[in-house]
């Protein structure tokens, strides 16, 4: 209903998604049932997957990319890179969305949405970080993730950055198995803060910032409670009967950071999982997936 309040897009919308993978999947068919016209693009397309117009090409080479639709209107650009490696994040997010935004052309887009990432904050200690927050990228991908969407806001075009946390959800519970083979420490003498965000509330953020009349050029992706990482660690180890983790140094790279969801929040979105340890106790269940 707040959703409602902020302005949505009535009649059906040409949408192109640029790197369908997981969360892709998932923001096609929030798309086709509220009645969108669905195309996907990545490497190896399927088939028969309940009306979404699969194009096959590589968004590192425009020669590979065959029948791209016409009078495109809404671009969502989510490449998932396949090695940590700086040339790579760089064609694909900076040069593959230049050369995706060229071949598609302005004539009938009016909103790019940039699906971009958390790791261009740096280190926050206890501080609360929200969109007005400067950019400090402690690595490569950071870096690159903000040209991308620097370059982009520059575009004549309207453009949305959706900057996602930690993603957890079916298929994405390599924590899990590292709990259960103990292969997990966590910082214990100093907090170091995590930051998560369910899949199903990713690709339903994505949907809805597609949806809103004149939104924000920037949010934040993340759920409602930012935790000490040994207390998500030692709950979840709880929820397995498995050691609670022993005491070790913070993720490199990362920086700890507590990530504010009240912007995206204020925009009408809920978060169907706002506090992990429940997210995650629902797929322990097997529950917690549309």
């Amino acid at each position: 209903m707040a959703a409602l309040q902020h302005g949505m897009f009535r009649m059906s919308t040409r949408v192109l998604i640029a790197g369908c993978g997981d969360v892709g999947m998932r923001v096609a068919h929030r798309l086709l049932a509220r009645g969108d016209q669905v195309w996907a693009l990545r490497r190896s397309a399927s088939e028969g997957t309940g009306g979404i117009q699969w194009l096959r090409g590589d968004l590192t080479r425009p020669e590979t990319w065959r029948d791209l639709p016409t009078h495109i209107e809404q671009l969502v650009y989510m490449p998932a890179p396949g090695t940590r490696d700086a040339q790579v994040y760089r064609a694909l997010f900076v040069e593959g969305l230049r050369h995706l935004l060229d071949a598609l052309g302005g004539a009938a887009l009016r909103r790019v949405l940039l699906v971009s990432s958390t790791a261009v904050y740096g280190e926050h200690g206890e501080a609360w970080v929200d969109e007005e927050t400067p950019a400090d990228p402690p690595g490569f991908n950071g870096e690159v993730l903000l040209e991308a969407e620097r370059w982009l806001a520059t575009q004549p075009v309207a453009s949305v950055v959706l900057r996602l946390a930690g993603l957890y959800g079916p298929d994405r519970l390599q924590l899990i198995e590292r709990l259960r083979a103990g292969g997990v420490s966590a910082p214990r003498q100093r907090t170091h803060w995590a930051n998560r965000f369910h899949v199903d509330d990713a690709a339903a953020a994505i949907a809805h910032l597609l949806a809103i009349e004149n939104p924000q050029p920037l949010y934040l992706g993340v759920d409602d409670t930012p935790l000490p990482l040994d207390v998500l660690y030692d709950h979840l180890a709880s929820l397995l009967g498995a050691s609670l983790p022993n005491e070790g140094p913070a993720p490199a790279g990362v920086g700890s950071k507590r990530l504010s969801n009240a912007r995206l929040r204020a925009s009408g979105f809920v978060p169907q999982w706002p506090d992990a340890r429940r997210g995650y106790a629902a797929l322990l269940r097997g529950e917690g997936s549309d």
